[in-house]
């Protein structure tokens, strides 16, 4: 059979034998017929709160946050529509803020892709800077005492407005509500004490989990110091049509989302496979190998015990280049040496939680990545470079007999597979 592999801004067709491969995608949702009177009609009538426009005085100054360009939020299409909703207070009180979390700022070109020109010439945007004191102000503390930093557009607003979309997220439970103030507009000394070696490895810190994870735990109290805020999140499907929205209270609407995603993106699977192929969404989810974790966390949860694991994952923007994940895994020679640095007593690096999750699965499986990448760059990052990956399947199945099996992911994160 032929499978289309979400990759890049395209596909990457992969033939794989009928017989022995699975298919896992999400249910499948059509997108809303009118998806702009869907996003206006829940900013009227949200859930646990007022409408928008009660939030609203014409003196009050507005942050809106939204996210950056790694992540799928159609933001070209609710920016706009929601800055309609914002049309009785002047422009000059409102600020666009970039949920960059500890990512690289976007350039002016990559925010007007994002927003629209008419937004760009209109508002004002700023990049969230994470490292860059001057934007923060402390909120008071993390579970282990760090303080809790936070943007100063975000706290310093009379409104405050989030944004952004909804999916199972790999060790935070799921993406959305509380996680665009935190990480999404946080400092980075809270960003690292939240996604810390100790709170990344623990069992609930996965997948569809919020209730009793602790990062899940810790980002929902700091983003609720920052004051009230309204929220305005979306569901998608793979086509990236809104499917779903859920906006008014911070919390509530956010749960609501959660569990309409779950039931779309969560896929039972009755037993663990010899081999899996994932990817990483496609774009612009799949930009770099930072992100691409993402997708091969999804594809581990279905991998036997030393199974073999393919990522797709095109990795335009390299690893990135000299980016702390970078400069961690060229420190270490083994995905076991990077374990053994993170559990050594006041190690911290930015970025280890990718490398900790990336570390933690090639402990269970061989683990390969089909990308833009060079070999050479490719085994600097502890991968086997693959460049068939339908050659590559041949091959391990006819080493591993008639009874083993394979699993396909075509869209990566999209879909949460789990063994029933």
């Amino acid at each position: 059979m032929n499978v289309n592999l979400a990759y890049g801004q395209g596909n990457l067709t992969v033939d794989l034998p009928d017989s022995r491969t699975t298919v896992i995608t999400p249910a499948h949702r059509p997108g809303l017929p009118d998806e702009r009177a869907a996003v206006r009609g829940a900013l009227r009538q949200p859930v646990g709160c007022l409408p928008l426009r009660q939030w609203l005085r014409p003196s009050a100054r507005v942050c809106v946050v939204f996210t950056d360009m790694t992540r799928a939020t159609p933001n070209d299409r609710l920016i706009p529509w929601l800055l309609e909703e914002l049309d009785g207070v002047p422009r000059d009180q409102i600020t666009l803020l970039n949920a960059t979390g500890t990512h690289r700022p976007n350039t002016p070109e990559e925010l007007e892709r994002m927003l629209g020109s008419a937004v760009m010439r209109n508002y004002r945007v700023v990049n969230h800077e994470c490292e860059n004191t001057a934007m923060l102000v402390q909120r008071g503390k993390t579970r282990d005492g760090t303080p809790a930093l936070l943007n100063r557009h975000l706290v310093e607003a009379d409104v405050r407005i989030v944004t952004g979309f909804i999916e199972p997220h790999f060790f935070a439970g799921f993406s959305g509500g509380p996680k665009g103030i935190m990480p999404g507009v946080a400092g980075l000394p809270t960003v690292m004490s939240n996604h810390g070696a100790r709170n990344i490895g623990d069992p609930k810190a996965t997948f569809g989990i919020t209730e009793g994870n602790p990062l899940w735990d810790d980002i929902r109290r700091i983003a609720l110091r920052a004051g009230p805020s309204f929220l305005l999140n979306v569901a998608l499907n793979e086509q990236r049509q809104i499917t779903g929205v859920f906006a008014g209270d911070l919390i509530a609407a956010h749960q609501l989302g959660c569990e309409f995603v779950r039931q779309s993106a969560m896929q039972p699977v009755e037993a663990p496979f010899d081999i899996v192929v994932t990817t990483n969404s496609g774009y612009p989810l799949d930009l770099n190998l930072y992100q691409g974790v993402k997708g091969l966390s999804a594809g581990a949860r279905i991998v036997k015990t030393g199974g073999t694991l393919i990522l797709a994952c095109e990795c335009r923007e390299g690893i990135p280049s000299n980016s702390p994940l970078d400069r961690l895994l060229r420190s270490a020679s083994s995905p076991e040496a990077i374990l053994t640095m993170l559990a050594t007593p006041g190690f911290v690096r930015p970025e280890q939680w990718q490398a900790q999750i990336q570390a933690l699965i090639q402990r269970r499986a061989s683990v390969l990545l089909y990308s833009s990448l060079s070999d050479e760059l490719t085994r600097a990052a502890f991968f086997t470079p693959c460049r068939d990956i339908g050659a590559t399947v041949a091959q391990k199945l006819a080493e591993l007999g008639p009874a083993a099996q394979v699993a396909v992911l075509p869209q990566g994160p999209l879909t949460i597979p789990y063994v029933a």
